[in-house]
């Protein structure tokens, strides 16, 4: 049996870490699918001596051309960013090439279009590394709880925001502190705004839904926040309440619609996912049928994304053997038919919140506020006074779950109120429990 030719392009951290499992594994890959795979083709700016591959390996820094040779069948793309590598997926599927990618990013904002042109060519995009890296997040959903029908998945799927948070809980440090350390350990890029203003997040989240609920990629509609405005402060308080605040990614569906958001999250102490830390990624499933399961792992780095890959090259190499084009059987986002259901508005959404305001130490500021929010139909859970600080009262509320609407309007109303000094805290509240 002839084998399944391969390029890779871009041989960076994940590039260079599926090479080396290849070659590393290359005798158990065989036991699993019968077939040799063998790389002829590689991608790279310049020419990696370094890499001692062998002769027959072409090196080239032109990857359209590379996608159109007649001596490759699969090609992985692990080169990042949305172009070139949109432009040059599109050819290869024009000449019949499967794609295996890690490029969340592409996926999210170019996914439909991308997935259409592959049923076109009956060619697969597989792409388990575009979510949370070495845990195989989009097997699971697209596979094992094929059975079920998910009512929602919060997850923790960005490290260095994840590493970040930690710090700031274990240690009682600063943000900006935290940042330059994660930046300094390769964690964090010299620009980290996709990764600490939730971007990265809501890539990945808008591929998890569309699996999980049959939805079309819509990452233009997930409400997306950061974790710059949590301080340490804010992480204490919540710990003193019995909380955790983790950055998660939230897909949850409902009567009137999908909620998509992305945003620091107020958890219990006791859920696991709470406990979950460092730069590592969990991704918590409730489902009719099985129940909540919870997938824990490492979230990025080259051996667990390069395992991701090269799972997908496997997947595509058994169906390139067992099916007859190679097309696979599994829909592309787990769904034969995909369903347009109303994504909510921010506005739409429902959950509990935190609320942190200095006061003034007068008589009647707690009455004022909870008035407000009585009369807003905010029922409140928690109430809970701190020391001063300077001159003013830090008072944190935590409410049982509303309409956003409903919380914006009253927040509006409390921060108007004289005895009320800066812009009120709120951070959302998620018990994981329904």
């Amino acid at each position: 049996m002839k084998p399944v030719r391969l390029a890779i392009l871009g041989l960076g951290t994940v590039g260079g870490g599926a090479l080396k499992l290849l070659q590393e594994n290359a005798a158990e890959i065989r036991r699993r699918t019968g077939r040799e795979i063998q790389i002829t083709h590689v991608g790279t700016r310049r020419p990696r001596p370094d890499l001692n591959l062998p002769e027959s390996v072409k090196q080239s820094a032109n990857l359209m051309d590379i996608v159109r040779q007649p001596d490759v069948d699969v090609v992985v793309e692990v080169m990042g960013g949305i172009h070139p590598a949109y432009e040059i997926i599109m050819e290869a599927m024009k000449h019949g090439k499967h794609i295996v990618t890690a490029n969340k990013a592409l996926l999210a904002e170019h996914g439909n279009e991308l997935f259409k042109a592959a049923d076109e060519h009956h060619v697969q995009i597989a792409f388990e590394a575009a979510v949370a890296g070495g845990i195989p997040i989009i097997k699971v959903i697209r596979e094992g709880l094929a059975a079920n029908k998910i009512d929602w998945l919060a997850g923790i799927i960005n490290g260095t925001g994840n590493f970040i948070l930690t710090e700031m809980s274990e240690k009682g440090r600063a943000f900006a502190d935290v940042l330059q350390e994660a930046q300094e350990l390769g964690y964090a890029e010299a620009d980290p705004t996709f990764d600490v203003e939730g971007i990265d997040a809501a890539h990945k989240l808008t591929i998890l839904a569309s699996c999980a609920f049959g939805i079309p990629l819509q990452f233009d509609k997930v409400y997306t926040e950061g974790i710059t405005k949590v301080t340490a402060q804010d992480v204490k308080y919540a710990e003193e309440l019995g909380y955790r605040i983790k950055h998660l990614g939230i897909a949850r569906r409902l009567d009137k619609g999908i909620e998509l958001r992305v945003h620091p999250t107020l958890i219990p102490e006791e859920e696991l996912i709470a406990n979950v830390n460092g730069v590592k990624n969990a991704v918590l499933v409730q489902a009719n049928a099985v129940g909540p399961t919870l997938y824990y792992g490492a979230g990025a780095g080259a051996g667990p994304t390069a395992s991701a890959v090269v799972a997908d090259v496997i997947d595509i190499v058994r169906d390139i053997i067992y099916t007859e084009d190679g097309a696979g059987t599994i829909p592309q986002l787990a769904f034969e038919a995909l369903s347009d259901l109303n994504i909510l508005s921010s506005d739409e959404m429902t959950t509990g919140y935190y609320l942190r305001l200095n006061a003034e130490d007068k008589m009647g500021v707690l009455a004022d506020v909870t008035t407000i929010l009585s009369r807003a139909g905010i029922s409140i859970d928690a109430i809970m006074q701190q020391p001063r600080l300077k001159d003013l009262i830090p008072i944190v509320i935590l409410t049982d779950p509303i309409v956003e609407s409903k919380m914006n309007a009253a927040i509006t109303q409390i921060q108007a109120l004289p005895v009320i000094h800066g812009e009120i805290v709120r951070i959302r509240l998620e018990l994981l429990d329904n």
